[in-house]
């Protein structure tokens, strides 16, 4: 799978092979980063501990993350935490965060938060590494439905949202009379009489991308997992292979037939085929705005479109959230911090100045619609999509329909091959 998400999810091969296993903590030949690091600010987390995870810092709230969103929340905890009388350090694990963090969990020399993606929320319930968080009756009320929808698992919330991403169409003006198509068909034809040279920027790659197709195939009647009676994705429904997936694949073959889907389009030259002005259309998400200021381009936005007569494209919407260490040893301040940043947008809005991701605080969302008017429209897009399954089993499906939508755009069989990526995926979950 490529991906080219200058984001905040981390969907990385060897955390999706983990969170499949689903049974143990770290990985021997991942580790995290060493330093020295003072608690009371952003570090690489003083050494390393067992499993290669980070030795945790001395403080009264320890929060383990990624650099990006590290570096954006060391301000606004060290304020909190100077206002609340503690002591608050957070610390950075650059490499396989999710694994170091349940083993460092389990052997109880863990932090007591981390701030990651909420489709990490299934492992991390499974291996006991997160607990439920306690939060103001009336703090849910001032986020966005898909902020609380992507933390809820087994109907417990066990996140608190702060950030939201989904994939929308971006278009060039100057080579489209037509900057928001309402379906596939009227962009193919907008793209083609204004002449560029390729329809559409889709990164699709010699190995697939199921994230960046995931809204043409539920345009077509492709779904991935079904729900339970709770809601929750159920691992014993898989779509792929079944008949929606099947019609995807023919649509999806359709526009590998027509030059709009190409396999010579992937992660690493979507964006910049974009920005270069040789694509009339872009599908991506808030990552590629900074590229898109940056070549000055008359651009539009919009939903992503899906088919003529078919069902409304559904991308993604992937949430970051803070959560509470089950074996954290402040449960406490965790949850006092998790409860303050659900009902104090100055938190997130100090964040935002330093890693500029879409807010799912409705508060700030209307503050903000004035400055960023773009990045708030994703936030609010987001509303469209659905959260990425945060099940452990998410991690079989990446890779066979990935692939199976590269054969299929080079003119594989769209039934055959889409129904081999389902018995494979099938097999590893049963297996």
């Amino acid at each position: 799978m490529q991906i080219r998400r200058k984001s905040f999810l981390a969907l990385s091969g060897a955390a999706a092979g983990a969170a499949l296993l689903a049974a143990c903590g770290g990985d021997d030949s991942t580790t995290g980063t060493d330093g020295t690091g003072e608690a009371g600010g952003a570090s690489d987390g003083g050494g390393e501990g067992e499993g290669g995870a980070p030795a945790r810092a001395d403080a009264d709230l320890v929060i383990w993350t990624d650099e990006v969103k590290a570096g954006a929340l060391e301000e606004p905890a060290m304020k909190w935490g100077e206002e609340n009388g503690l002591s608050v350090a957070v610390q950075i694990v650059a490499k396989d965060l999710q694994n170091n963090f349940i083993t460092a969990n389990q052997a109880g020399n863990g932090p007591d938060m981390i701030v990651a993606a909420h489709d990490w929320i299934g492992n991390l319930v499974q291996n006991g590494s997160i607990s439920p968080v306690q939060l103001p009756g009336n703090a849910t009320e001032g986020i966005a439905p898909i902020g609380m929808t992507a933390v809820t698992y087994d109907g417990q919330t066990y996140g608190v949202p702060y950030a939201v991403e989904t994939l929308v169409l971006y278009s060039n003006k100057e080579l489209t009379d037509v900057a928001e198509p309402k379906t596939v068909e009227e962009m193919v034809e907008a793209a083609k009489a204004g002449g560029a040279e390729h329809v559409l920027a889709l990164p699709v790659g010699e190995q697939g991308d199921a994230y960046h197709m995931e809204p043409f195939y539920t345009s077509a009647g492709g779904y991935l997992f079904g729900k339970d009676d709770e809601g929750n994705s159920d691992p014993s429904d898989v779509g792929v292979g079944q008949e929606g997936s099947i019609a995807a694949a023919e649509k999806i073959g359709e526009l590998g037939e027509q030059g709009v889907l190409k396999t010579s389009i992937s992660g690493d030259n979507s964006i910049s085929l974009f920005t270069d002005g040789k694509a009339a259309y872009l599908i991506s998400g808030p990552w590629a705005l900074a590229d898109i200021r940056t070549a000055e381009i008359d651009f539009g936005m919009t939903a992503v479109p899906g088919f003529d007569g078919m069902d409304p494209a559904v991308p993604f919407a992937g949430v970051n959230a803070f959560y509470v260490a089950a074996g954290g040893k402040n449960p406490g301040n965790a949850q006092s911090f998790a409860s303050a940043v659900a009902t104090d947008p100055s938190i997130v809005e100090a964040m935002f100045a330093k890693n500029e991701l879409p807010p799912v605080n409705l508060e700030l969302q209307d503050s903000m619609s004035g400055e960023y008017p773009e990045i708030i429209k994703i936030a609010q897009f987001a509303e469209g999509a659905d959260p990425m399954p945060a099940i452990p089993e998410m991690a079989a499906i990446w890779g066979p329909l990935g692939l199976a939508y590269a054969n299929i755009v080079s003119g594989a069989d769209p039934e055959k091959t889409i129904t081999s990526a389902g018995d494979e995926i099938t097999g590893a979950i049963g297996g």
